[in-house]
């Protein structure tokens, strides 16, 4: 795995963990000022972006993300750190916190409840604004033959879907960046990967943890974009169930949180990480 990213800052450290269709430049609104307490990591997640998988013989599940996370964060001499994961790195993220005891001193989880909860409360609504998940999980190399026919119309599509359209959310040069990736075929076969291990292992992998009764080992911060608001049940309860120790908070906006509202997005994570991470 060659991971692409960036470091910055001084302090305890954070890893931020974006998500689809994205890279790591989706916390360039917030990163700078994490940056004036902490060392900040950010990282494009495995295959998307300009990180690289050196082989993909094996599915890269979140489990096996973060295992190769955690490997990056020691090779940078980070023993304990906090997670920022916002979509698939928010995935990614509990993962992380639930297959490494001990190694994360906080985990916020934006815009995202576990993958178990979203699909057992899926329905035709969930379906209609996430038929990314259904679609980009079919086998045999079907969603990456749709994807290079048109993949910008493609990712116009998801921007849409989270009410990222304007200049003012995602600006020219990050709008371009992000359909210059997706436009990669690797990347197009990780991210179909990524929901192929979702709707799979991932899935079996929160069914054994809930059945056998393992809880993140951290706080837990549930930031939830308005659009939520009104979810039964409400994230934070949801993360409940996952954790002893969760507070919830919310942002105005839609699902894009570090983008569409970064100013809210530091009101909740700094206090939070300052209380639990440094």
């Amino acid at each position: 795995m060659r991971f692409s990213g960036v470091i910055g800052g001084s302090g305890p450290a954070v890893l931020l963990l974006h998500g689809y269709p994205e890279s790591h430049i989706a916390w360039r609104k917030v990163a700078g000022e994490l940056a004036r307490a902490f060392t900040v990591v950010a990282v494009d997640l495995p295959g998307y972006g300009a990180s690289r998988l050196l082989s993909d013989d094996v599915r890269w599940t979140k489990r096996r993300v973060a295992q190769a996370l955690v490997s990056l964060m020691q090779t940078l001499r980070h023993r304990r750190f906090a997670v920022v994961g916002h979509d698939r790195g928010a995935r990614a993220g509990y993962r992380l916190v639930l297959d490494h005891p001990g190694v994360v001193v906080a985990f916020a989880a934006l815009a995202v409840v576990p993958t178990l909860d979203a699909l057992e409360g899926a329905d035709y609504r969930f379906a209609y604004k996430n038929y990314h998940w259904f679609m980009l999980s079919q086998p045999n190399g079907l969603p990456e033959r749709l994807l290079a026919t048109t993949p910008d119309a493609v990712l116009d599509r998801e921007f849409e879907l989270v009410g990222a359209t304007t200049d003012n959310v995602i600006e020219p040069a990050a709008r371009q960046a992000y359909r210059a990736a997706f436009r990669d075929p690797s990347v197009q076969h990780a991210m179909c990967d990524d929901y192929r291990a979702a709707l799979n292992e991932d899935l079996e992998h929160d069914r054994a943890d809930r059945a056998s009764g393992r809880k993140l080992d951290c706080p837990v911060l549930a930031l939830s974009p308005a659009r939520s608001i009104g979810a039964a049940p409400p994230p934070d309860v949801v993360w409940r169930r996952w954790a002893d120790d969760v507070v919830g908070a919310t942002t105005s906006g839609d699902h894009l949180q570090p983008e569409d509202r970064p100013a809210e997005v530091l009101a909740a994570l700094m206090p939070f990480l300052r209380q639990n991470a440094s």
